[in-house]
Formats: C-alpha cells, structure tokens, sequence
C-alpha cells in the first residue's frame, strides 16, 4: 500500500540526514507542510534545534505579491525557520532521496486571522468568538481560502495536495493553555458550541425558514443541562436532534452542508486550474457530515465526486476505522488510512501492522503516517519494521 508521512519544513531545513532517513522508513511519499497553524513542536532528531515555536498560522514559502496586493485578508509568511523558502528547501532534499511530495494545506483554521480580522470568526449562540475558526460562510473569507489552497497547494516539484480543514472549523481546538476540560461535552453538544451566529449565518438560517434569534434561544436552552449537571455526553446525529428538535437540526445541517460544499468544491476547483492535469487533490474528511475540525464532515458520495479521494483518521480500536472506512466502502477513489505513529500524542507503532491490515480489509488503500517528524527513535523504528513486513 502507498505510504505517505506527514512532515513539517523545519524537520528538514539544516538537517542533512533527514531526506534519507524519512526514506529509510519505507514510504514513499511524504505530506509537507506549505500552509500551517500555530504550534510548538519538538524535533527530536535535528542538529541543530529541539523546539520550533510557529507563532502564528502561517505560509512555508513566499507569497506571491501580486496575488494579495490591496487585499484585507492575506496569508502570513513564516518568520522560524532560517530559509527563504522553506518547503522548496525541503521539498528538494526529499525528492532528492526518491520521495513524492505532496504539499499538506490547512484552510479554515487561522488564530491570527480571527485576532487581525475578529469579525471573520464564527460566533457561538452566547456571542463568543472563536478566533481559531473563520466562518467559511463569509463570502470575504471562503475567496482567501480558495486562493490560499491554489497558492499553497500547487508549489514547485509537488505532485499533489491533502486540504486538511477545508468545511468548517468550531468549538474544538488545541489550544494553548486550554482550560475546558471541566465539562465534558459529547460531540452532540459541540455542534451545537460550534454553530456560527455570525450576520451571513443568521441570513443562511433564514433562508432554511429558520429564526437565528429562536434558534440561538434553542441551542443555549438545549446545552443548560450540560453545563449543570452532571448527565454522560451523547454522541451522534440522533442526539442533536433530540437537542435541537429533528426539523431544526436538519435545517442547521442544510446551511452548513451547502456551505462546506461551496468551499470544497471552489477549493479543488482552484487548485486543479493551477496545477498539472495529473495532480492529485485530497481532503481530510469524516463521513459524518454534521462533524467540523481539521478532519471536516462530508457526503461520501459528494466529495469523492469533488475530489481524487480522502484522508480518514483511523488511529485507535477496530471500532474507529470501520465508522470512519465503513460509509466509503466500495466507492472509487484513494481512502488513505490516517495513522498517529507518536506514541505520546496517543499512537500506537508497536501495532501499525495490524491497524493498516485492518483498514485494508475495510477499503482503504493508502496509508497517511502522523508524523515522521515529532515520533521518536523507537516509534520509528517500529514503523520501520511495520512497513518491511506490509511490503512483502
């Protein structure tokens, strides 16, 4: 099965050794960061360095100037890691070591944008604003995103993409210093924080016969027990509507749906304009559509439609990959099996072998490998002696 580890620039730039040592592991392609959000990441291996600081969401190569010019919303370009062009440096060294590059592209979730340009965050029902997440409904946002994902996606010596948060952004985020574990909310109950109440929200609601006042009176009623009892979390479609009322849920889910095809579907459209007839374009995707985040809720049959194929996450029990592989199952197109090989970030190399079996069993036939460069020596190891023995 083909084999693609995610990478960041910075795990190559100044390391000589790296191109061959992500190599060595077995795959033989690598997903490369060109457009990425904030983080902190170790890099265990490099010579010179342990800790990257992204400070803000940023771009890994030079903008185009002329693209941006006179525009509000605009891309960032990185400012940590000592190169001109960091993934072209980096893109290079691994074609150089006989890897495919793909260029690893996240869209809707920008923390700086929602600090320079707050009125472009989705707005909860109590009127939060949830920076992380720009509101793909705003006509001014979904136009950078799809300019962003041609520029971004489309770099020199790539032959494909993955658009990783490409639909809609919400409630859940990594946070820095995050302090909401207090409560556990279900992903019922996320949907609902997740709702946006922005103007081009409530005009969408009302165009789905729904009154975005009632509607946010609905949805703080429907999430009071959550915040004063102490009831377990409920999970599935089946609990939003019984939250929101079958008819209301189904109208949210209209919007929202409409929306997040609008952006695919323009998204894929740009990238493939700008780039060679044979460029493969993936989304990060969950086949549950009423889900947002980095891996967005989508149609099976729609986004294959949209797009060459997806990227699923498939770490954890059984039970996980047959949800998310299951509804794709026979359908045309590349469903690569997303698998955390970091043992600290909740990933399991020792059973790599086992886990890709499985998801080959339920349809998948790619493999996505997170993340070659924050695993440690033993994890890759594992991942080394996994891919061997896949191989014969």
């Amino acid at each position: 099965m083909r084999t693609s580890a995610f990478l960041y620039p910075w795990d190559v730039v100044g390391d000589p050794d790296a191109a061959a040592r992500v190599a060595g592991l077995g795959v033989q392609q690598v997903t490369l960061a060109s457009a990425y959000h904030s983080t902190r990441a170790l890099t265990p291996r490099h010579p010179g360095r342990r800790i990257v600081t992204a400070e803000h969401a940023a771009v890994l190569y030079p903008p185009d100037p002329a693209r941006w010019a006179g525009r509000g919303l605009r891309p960032h370009a990185q400012s940590w890691v000592a190169s001109d062009d960091p993934y072209a440096e980096a893109a290079e060294a691994l074609a150089g070591a006989g890897l495919q590059v793909h260029s690893w592209v996240v869209l809707a979730h920008s923390s700086r944008l929602g600090s320079e340009h707050p009125d472009t965050s989705v707005v909860n029902a109590y009127g939060d604003r949830y920076p992380w997440a720009p509101c793909i409904a705003q006509p001014a946002v979904r136009g950078y995103l799809v300019d962003l994902a041609a520029e971004a996606a489309v770099r020199g010596g790539t032959h494909g993409t993955e658009l990783e948060s490409c639909g809609w952004y919400g409630f859940a985020h990594l946070h820095a210093h995050d302090k909401i574990a207090g409560v556990g909310l279900g992903d019922a109950a996320q949907y609902l924080m997740s709702l946006c109440f922005c103007p081009d929200c409530r005009t969408g609601y009302a165009g789905q016969g729904l009154d975005a006042d009632e509607l946010s009176r609905t949805v703080r009623r429907a999430l009071e027990p959550a915040w004063s009892g102490p009831g377990a979390p409920e999970a599935g479609w089946s609990a939003v509507e019984k939250l929101l009322g079958a008819d209301t849920a189904a109208a949210t889910l209209q919007w929202r749906t409409q929306v997040a095809r609008g952006l695919q579907e323009s998204a894929v459209a740009a990238v493939r304009a700008a780039a060679a007839p044979d460029f493969q374009v993936l989304l990060h995707a969950d086949p549950a559509p009423y889900r947002s985040g980095a891996n967005v809720g989508v149609d099976p049959e729609h986004i294959l439609s949209v797009a060459d194929g997806v990227v699923l996450p498939c770490t954890g029990a059984d039970a996980a990959r047959e949800v998310v592989l299951g509804p794709f199952a026979g359908r045309e197109g590349v469903l690569a099996a997303n698998l955390t090989v970091v043992s600290g970030m909740g990933g399991s190399p020792g059973t790599l072998e086992r886990d890709a079996e499985h998801a080959a069993s339920l349809g998948a036939n790619q493999l996505r490998l997170y993340h070659a460069g924050l695993a440690s020596g033993p994890d890759l190891e594992a991942v080394t002696g996994a891919l061997s023995r896949l191989g014969r």
